[in-house]
């Protein structure tokens, strides 16, 4: 049996647990942590991690300090400008080709799922489920832009600095207690979008991403 592609494997296993691990805040922000409790974290061989670190460290998200050892990515103002400008070009142009290019059962689909999260959000009170489910739209909605450019650069320069936009939303301003306003900035951008006008896409998600931005960077 052909086991070429063996140690690639464990390598994507290896970096898409530690991923896993940090979102999940099992890993924070700042944090020094040793190859050998990486190892204990994924469950995977050293060698597997010793073959991330550099791609971690070219990514931002793990930097090797001298005489201290490895330490996860903190959250700075750097960080959150750099992440949320990156972002902010990115998906600019994915809302503006969107537009043009999502079907109306697509639109309809994105529409219905913010209404019915803001309808369960105002007539009940909420519940760690409910901020779950909300999250998960609301990162779903943003990806689902990129995704649908399909360009395999794009989409992996575009997951890696999610990565940190999700650090920083962890660290800087959860959407606990903000199911409401979140699901309706999102539905102005639904409604940009079903107008079938790219230029008034591209402002409502402009206007979205700055006003995350600037709450990350007040708190």
């Amino acid at each position: 049996m052909d086991d070429s592609s063996e140690p690639a494997t464990l390598r994507e296993r290896a970096y898409a647990s530690f991923t896993r691990h940090l979102l999940a805040r099992d890993l924070r922000p700042g944090q020094f942590v040793s190859q050998r409790e990486l190892v204990a974290f994924t469950g995977l061989p050293l060698g597997a991690i010793r073959e991330i670190v550099p791609r971690l460290e070219a990514e931002g998200l793990l930097t090797t300090i001298p005489q201290r050892g490895m330490q996860i990515a903190h959250i700075d103002i750097n960080l959150i400008r750099e992440a949320f400008q990156f972002r902010l070009f990115m998906e600019r142009e994915a809302v503006a080709m969107f537009t043009v290019n999502a079907s109306d059962a697509e639109l309809a689909r994105l529409r219905h799922e913010h209404e019915d999260m803001l309808a369960q959000a105002l007539s009940q009170a909420p519940t760690p489920e409910m901020e779950a489910r909300a999250q998960n739209i609301d990162w779903a909605m943003h990806d689902t832009f990129i995704d649908a450019l399909g360009n395999e650069i794009i989409a992996k320069a575009y997951l890696v600095n999610s990565v940190k936009i999700r650090l920083i939303h962890q660290e800087r301003f959860r959407i606990d207690g903000r199911v409401v306003p979140v699901m309706q900035e999102h539905l102005t951008v639904i409604e940009a979008l079903e107008s079938r006008d790219p230029q008034k896409a591209v402002e409502a998600i402009s206007r979205h991403i700055d006003n995350a931005r600037r709450l990350a960077l007040q708190i």
